[in-house]
């Protein structure tokens, strides 16, 4: 169990990496989504089912949506 929570908590640390250094804004939105729905995975281990389904809805979907949305009207790599 605290090996998969550890490589779970790796894994996101990668992906927020990653959409920090992608110059493609696309590609750093869909890496945070990645954090945001490990984020609501670690919330089920840790037992708050209610966390974890806001953070999968809103963190993950919702706020994804928009950003992909304001990207698709404005520029889509950063200069």
């Amino acid at each position: 169990m605290i090996i998969f929570v550890s490589l779970l908590v790796l894994i996101m640390l990668v992906a927020a990496i990653a959409a920090l250094i992608f110059r493609d804004l696309l590609s750093a939105v869909i890496a945070s989504c990645l954090v945001s729905l490990l984020a609501s995975i670690l919330f089920l281990f840790l037992q708050a089912p209610d966390v974890a389904m806001a953070e999968a809805s809103i963190g993950a979907a919702l706020i994804t949506a928009v950003f992909v949305i304001a990207i698709r009207r404005t520029d889509r790599y950063e200069e």
